[in-house]
């Protein structure tokens, strides 16, 4: 099966309604229009429930096929980014410094024109949910919906995403079993020393250089601690002191990222940052305290669910398109907060020649959106066939 082709013929309606959410993005859980939008699309389009405010402000709607069988869950996310978008197109963004540049968006048109097709069809025998949830960028919106009894309330089996990738061609997939994104934990590293005027150093503790050696020192900890056929990132990414050219502060305070792929690395650089940073801060005279907010863990694919989604998109996109083992990214994504409530797969959809995501002049190709479509209506009808 290849793009199905009342998907194909839907695209006007589709890149309408994706061009309608871009001109009205939303942050975090604040998604007033963006929430009503979806759930009076899932109420027109004859779903069977239509459920809000899960995980705050998150939408679900159960469709029901023409026979009893599994409950499967597709999910979309819908929350925009603080950027300030350059795009220059005529639907670009109304709301000044927000902007849909992760395509969001186009997500959330996927997984609509899935479930309006969906819902008319009914060719399938058990339900399929499909969940569009909030507050993906930072704000773990989808272990609230976890936390809200999206899985048990639903009854849900098995839980699918996909995000789109720039650089990946329009009409490719891309997927692997096992991690496929990184965890992200934050690191904030505080340096007290003693304030001097600068042209007596002598007098102090210098925390701006005792700071510098901790950054340099940092970089050492996964090219020297880090087994080099895994995976790990120490990105020190703030660094804040003093008030005046003149004089030598008292405190100092760093922030940045750490990212793996496997809970034993990231336990391991977790430790490694904070006993690295308090000894080089120590060697300076300075007192350290390292504070770590744990993050977003790492998806994690599970392998028949991956191999069964790779089996789908070669249906519709063909063999020759798509990537069976593509390689992991070290960005992080909240899906892995489902898939390990779970068992589940998140694959990739290609953007084309795009800028990259959250950058101010990123959008989706609207040209995905029957694919993406497409990928959805397969993979229910697969899963869930009539007898």
């Amino acid at each position: 099966m290849p793009v199905n082709n009342r998907l194909a013929d839907a695209l006007e309606d589709m890149t309408a309604w994706r061009r309608r959410l871009h001109e009205t993005p939303e942050l975090m859980y604040d998604l007033p229009e963006t929430s009503a939008f979806v759930a009076g699309q899932l109420k027109a389009f004859g779903c069977d429930e239509v459920a809000t405010g899960i995980g705050r402000s998150g939408v679900v709607g159960v469709i029901k096929g023409r026979g009893e069988g599994r409950v499967i869950a597709l999910r979309a996310d819908m929350d925009a980014l603080p950027i300030r978008e350059i795009t220059g197109a005529s639907y670009a963004s109304k709301v000044p410094g927000v902007m849909h540049a992760c395509g969001h968006d186009g997500h959330t048109t996927m997984l609509l024109g899935a479930a309006q097709h969906l819902a008319d069809t009914r060719a399938f025998a058990g339900t399929a949910v499909v969940v569009f949830q909030p507050a993906e960028e930072g704000g773990a919106g989808g272990k609230a919906m976890l936390d809200d009894g999206l899985m048990e309330r639903f009854g849900v089996e098995e839980v699918y995403g996909m995000h789109n990738l720039p650089g990946l061609p329009v009409g490719r997939f891309a997927m692997r079993p096992g991690p496929i994104m990184a965890s992200a934990d934050h690191v904030e590293i505080t340096i007290e020393g003693k304030g001097s005027h600068a042209a007596k150093p002598n007098e102090g503790i210098d925390v701006v250089l005792t700071g510098a050696a901790i950054v340099t020192a940092l970089q050492q900890v996964v090219s020297r601690n880090v087994d080099p056929l895994a995976s790990g990132v120490v990105s020190i990414t703030m660094f804040h002191a003093g008030e005046a050219d003149n004089v030598l502060p008292p405190r100092a305070e760093l922030t940045g990222t750490m990212r793996s792929l496997g809970a034993h690395i990231r336990q391991q650089l977790r430790d490694r940052v904070k006993e690295v940073a308090e000894a080089v801060g120590g060697a300076y005279g300075a007192k350290v305290s390292v504070k770590i907010v744990e993050g977003y863990p790492a998806t994690v694919n599970h392998a028949a669910q991956t191999a069964f989604a790779q089996d789908v998109a070669e249906d519709v996109a063909g063999t020759a398109n798509v990537d069976p083992m593509a390689p992991p990214l070290m960005a992080a994504e909240d899906f892995a907060y489902m898939l390990e409530a779970r068992p589940g797969a998140y694959i990739f959809i290609g953007n084309g020649d795009s800028a990259g995501l959250h950058h101010p002049a990123y959008d989706f190709n609207d040209a995905a959106l029957p694919l993406g479509a497409s990928y959805w209506v397969r993979l229910v009808e697969r899963a869930l066939p009539l007898v």
